[in-house]
């Protein structure tokens, strides 16, 4: 046992088992609580709550740890929560889970590195551990931001995506004699399978709507919450339209019209876009592959010809 304790390939199973061990447990039960959703929702039947005291949250010392290492300045702490409300984070704790989990893979690298490095140091060309353990901090510093980034990007296009469809809905909710209230709660009832992220805020906006808050302030607080300019023209538009008195319905189908309208000219705008993405890979792989298969059989005949031993019949 003490070989094994002081032998380098067991050091990093115990090191790799008490850092996958608990993931993998929290991955089997979130997996087995998704397929139990799944199978009561196939089968008609709602998932009833567990009954008893409310479990404490999982990994709560990493909201805390974020919490005593977040910045305190008003202008640093409202950027991150704008970039994380974009990305679909909108929880008020939702920044000082992004600096506990930074900090904490910040940390855990680190180690990590410490552990491996009797292994791996003699392989690197890097010599000494300092050059290579700021080289591990500084990409674990900045990797939980390019994340947050690409996370940002998809939901960005999720909303996108959605946006016109979820105008298509409304404008049928209020020529059906809906009220605009009444729609935005039957819309997002409707458009949760397809467009989770876009429900989650549309049932924002209804619930601002049944506490009392006026429906301009509403939905500004919608558009900032989505960052996109389609939701911030939709708020423009039924603020003037409540202001001047204008018919919603024609307005809506308007704006709805703008919006499919804009959903195919940016489809056309990737179709055409696609040649000029060709074009590297073309040349660096399709193209140097299709000259050796059409040029290797002249050269092997010109090999032959030239060496004097003929062109075998």
């Amino acid at each position: 046992m003490n070989a094994f304790l002081t032998d380098p390939f067991g050091i990093i199973l115990i090191v790799g088992g008490a850092l996958l061990g608990p993931l993998l447990l929290l991955g089997v039960n979130t997996l087995s609580e998704k397929r139990t959703r799944l199978a009561a929702r196939l089968s008609g039947a709602a998932v009833e709550p567990k009954s008893g005291k409310p479990s404490p949250k999982r990994f709560s010392w990493v909201q805390g740890l974020g919490q005593m290492v977040s910045p305190k300045g008003e202008k640093a702490s409202s950027a991150i929560k704008m970039r994380l409300m974009h990305a679909g984070f909108i929880a008020k704790s939702a920044p000082y889970w992004f600096y506990g989990a930074r900090l904490l893979l910040l940390v855990g690298s680190i180690a990590l590195l410490a552990v491996l490095w009797p292994i791996i140091g003699d392989s690197l060309p890097v010599s000494g551990p300092l050059p290579v353990a700021i080289t591990v901090a500084i990409v674990a510093h900045i990797a939980p931001g390019f994340w947050l980034d690409r996370r940002q990007a998809n939901v960005q296009q999720e909303y996108r995506n959605g946006f016109p469809d979820m105008m298509d809905l409304l404008v049928a909710c209020v020529q059906a004699g809906l009220s605009l209230d009444a729609g935005i709660n039957r819309v997002a009832e409707e458009i949760g399978r397809r467009y989770p992220n876009l429900n989650v805020h549309l049932g924002i906006m209804s619930l601002e709507l049944r506490a009392g808050r006026s429906r301009i302030e509403a939905l500004s607080g919608f558009a900032e919450r989505l960052g996109m300019d389609e939701a911030r023209a939709f708020a423009t538009m039924l603020r003037q339209s409540e202001e001047m008195g204008t018919s919603l319905s024609t307005t809506l189908r308007v704006f709805a019209d703008d919006m499919r309208e804009k959903r195919m000219l940016y489809a056309e705008e990737k179709a055409l876009s696609l040649p000029a993405k060709l074009v590297v890979p073309l040349i660096l792989f399709i193209f140097p592959s299709l000259l050796g298969v059409l040029m290797l059989p002249a050269g092997v005949r010109l090999y032959w010809v030239f060496s004097g031993t003929g062109v075998p019949g």
